[in-house]
Formats: structure tokens, sequence, C-alpha cells
């Protein structure tokens, strides 16, 4: 396998009796890149990462990860991932710092207590209370330094942010971003559509199952639909604007204000505005919240 893919899927196939959770997943993560994963509840995210890890096995279909086979070398996969799971389910008996122990034991002991220490300063977990005591967001704490503390080569993270506040939802996307710095290849699925545009560089939206589209996040914003505001000096001939593919009016007032729709490419509307005596010009593309939920409104 090349390595500049960490992830591949071909036809991924997951059935829980009659549910079918993943009805042909393809995917290709390029090493080294931040990916994000966007679906409800119910898509099928969290049965793709599980299946990544072959901690359950897909009914048929293609998989590898880090160059290895998961269900012919799921250790050397494991080893060389930091997985964040949507619940973690971790011992009452023992404090953060015990299970962050016994965690790093399981992986031949490799993590740097200076630096397992400093991934939990920069979110504010106490390495010294006990798990039984944790809020939802502290254990997501724990789940997140257990996810990072190895230093891995894949990151596989089942809604990272679930459950922080939002200075510490900034500051687990800020270590995402460090650990890509240094080299590490990012796969994190999620619901917050704002923080998947602020970090990742490629999306895949899964709906029912179903890989329907998979983009460089901004290529995705910039091919959909754009509202246009625009103030003429005199009135204008909307038909010749309208006649232009993809541009409907949205609304209009005193024959000089215009709203427009445009589905794909500005150029040929720019060129057509030259013949008029623009006043204002204002643009807004969607957001890829916006464009998530056209995917499911259909």
């Amino acid at each position: 396998m090349s390595t500049s893919i960490t992830i591949l899927t071909e036809g991924l196939l997951k059935s829980y009796g009659r549910v079918q959770a993943l009805r042909g997943v393809d995917l290709t993560v390029r090493q080294g890149e931040i990916f994000g994963f966007l679906g409800p509840n119910g898509a099928g995210k969290t049965t793709t990462i599980r299946c990544l890890l072959d901690l359950i096995r897909p009914n048929g279909g293609r998989l590898q990860v880090l160059g290895f086979d998961p269900q012919k070398e799921p250790v050397a996969v494991r080893q060389r991932t930091g997985y964040l799971p949507g619940e973690l389910r971790l011992d009452d008996s023992f404090t953060v710092e015990t299970a962050l122990r016994y965690f790093n034991s399981l992986r031949s002991g490799k993590a740097d207590w200076k630096y397992v220490r400093s991934l939990a300063g920069r979110i504010d977990l106490d390495l010294k209370m006990r798990v039984k005591n944790l809020s939802k967001g502290n254990k997501q704490k724990v789940g997140v330094v257990l996810a990072l503390m190895h230093r891995p080569e894949l990151l596989l993270l089942d809604e990272p942010t679930a459950g922080l506040d939002p200075l510490v939802q900034q500051e687990v996307l800020g270590l995402v971003a460090g650990a890509q710095a240094d080299g590490a290849t990012i796969f994190f699925s999620s619901h917050i559509l704002s923080e998947v545009q602020q970090i990742a560089e490629r999306v895949g939206i899964i709906r029912q199952g179903v890989v329907v589209e998979v983009a460089e996040t901004e290529t995705l914003i910039n091919r959909s639909l754009r509202r246009v505001y625009l103030r003429f000096r005199q009135p204008v001939e909307i038909e010749k604007l309208t006649a232009i593919p993809g541009v409907t009016v949205l609304s209009q007032a005193d024959g000089l204000s215009l709203a427009l729709q445009v589905e794909g490419e500005m150029d040929a509307l720019i060129k057509a505005l030259a013949a008029y005596p623009v006043l204002d010009f204002d643009t807004e593309r969607p957001t890829l919240e916006e464009i998530f939920l056209a995917y499911y409104a259909h």
C-alpha cells in the first residue's frame, strides 16, 4: 500500500440483523490530513470507526489502515492509533493518573510522562481526581489525553469535543492541529459542523450508511449555492441576469436592489454585471452546516 494513503475502505458493509448500518462505504484518507466525517446519529460514523480498529467485523468489503489489514493485524493497527470512542469506559476505582498509566502499560509504556502532564494541563485535567467523581466533560478530557499520549501515527476521534465547554473545545482542536503538525493523520467524526469547517481539510458526508460526498472543505463550500446582494445606480434588465445558468432571483426592490442565488461559479455573473453601474455588491457563502443539511433534505 502506498504510504500516501492512511485509510482505505472499499465497499464496506455492516449489518445488525435486518438493519444495514454500512451499505458500501468507500473512503480514502491521505497521510497527514485532517479528515472530517459528518453525519447524524445512526448514519454509520461510529460503525465505520469501529471497523477500522477491528472492534467489530464488517460483513463485506475491504479495509486497510496504516498499510495493515485490521482483521489480520489488529495489534499493529491499534499500537499506532489513538482512539477516542464516543463513550469512554474506565474503572471507577482508578484515579485519572492510574487510568492513564494502565492504558500506557497496554501500549508497552511508550508515553512520555512529561508530555502527558502537558496535555492534561492544556485542557485543565486534574490527574489526581478519581474516575468515579468525573463529570462527563472531565471524562472526555481523559479520553483526549488517552488518544494523544503515545503520539500515534493515526488519530480516530469519535465526537472529540462532546461535553466540553467552548474554551476547552478550542484547546482540543488546537491539540489535534498540533498532532497533525507532528505528522499524524486525523480522522474524526462530528456533528458540530463549525469545528469541522475550522480544522478539516477534507470532509466526507455519510447518509444512511452510504458516503454521499467527499471533497475538500473549501471546494465543497465554494461550489455550492451563494447569495449575492446588489444595488444599482439605475434599473437593470433582470432577465439578462437570470438568463445566466445557475442564477435565480430571491428578491428585488424598487428596481435598484436585487438579491440573487447563484449555483456554481460566479464568473458569468461577474462579467454580466460589468455592463451595469453597480453601487454595492455583497456575497454570502453557505456554511458547512447549510451544505450538510441540503444533503439530508432529499
